[in-house]
């Protein structure tokens, strides 16, 4: 596998999301829970946007090409490597604990990128950016059709295009 095979994986899964809602109330569901299952915490209605990267991440870790494009050798090194944090700032701590690149919000923001936004959201970069357009292209969890991201209003997994001015960080694991 090579490592844009690997980083189109991790983007795909995220992808294959898209229209996953929340059901039963707010924050609630069993695809929500699912996702909150990938982190610490244990699930209940609250904020889920950085659960659902780690949802992503822990499905795109089954592959042993992807585990073997980063030298995780056995399951005990992937649970070790694999980030659980429910918090989208917390995904910076983690990057920075593995010796993870993380990028300015100046930097081009490519396929693959973690994104965590300055509102305290999250979401997986889809497209790579172009030079001169101030969007970038997402899909995160937690968020609404409108643009909005929280617990109040966020109902599901979407793709989003979003302002560039937006991001606090860029994490590259790849």
């Amino acid at each position: 596998m090579t490592r844009q095979q690997a980083i189109d994986q991790f983007v795909e899964i995220a992808v294959a999301e898209i229209g996953t809602r929340e059901e039963g109330g707010n924050n609630c569901g069993a695809e929500i829970r699912a996702y909150q299952s990938a982190t610490w915490l244990k699930p209940d209605p609250w904020a889920w946007c950085a659960a659902f990267v780690c949802w992503v991440m822990m499905k795109w870790l089954i592959s042993k090409e992807v585990c073997e494009l980063l030298s995780l050798k056995d399951q005990p090194a992937v649970e070790k490597f694999r980030c659980r944090d429910a918090t989208a700032f917390g995904f910076e701590k983690w990057a920075l604990k593995r010796n993870i690149k993380i990028y300015p919000e100046t930097e081009l923001a490519k396929k693959g990128d973690i994104v965590v936004f300055d509102f305290s959201h999250i979401g997986i970069v889809t497209e790579d950016q172009v030079i001169g357009i101030k969007t970038i292209k997402t899909v995160d969890g937690n968020t609404n059709g409108k643009g909005d991201r929280d617990s109040v209003s966020g109902d599901g997994v979407w793709a989003k295009e979003r302002k560039k001015d937006l991001v606090k960080s860029l994490i590259r694991i790849l």
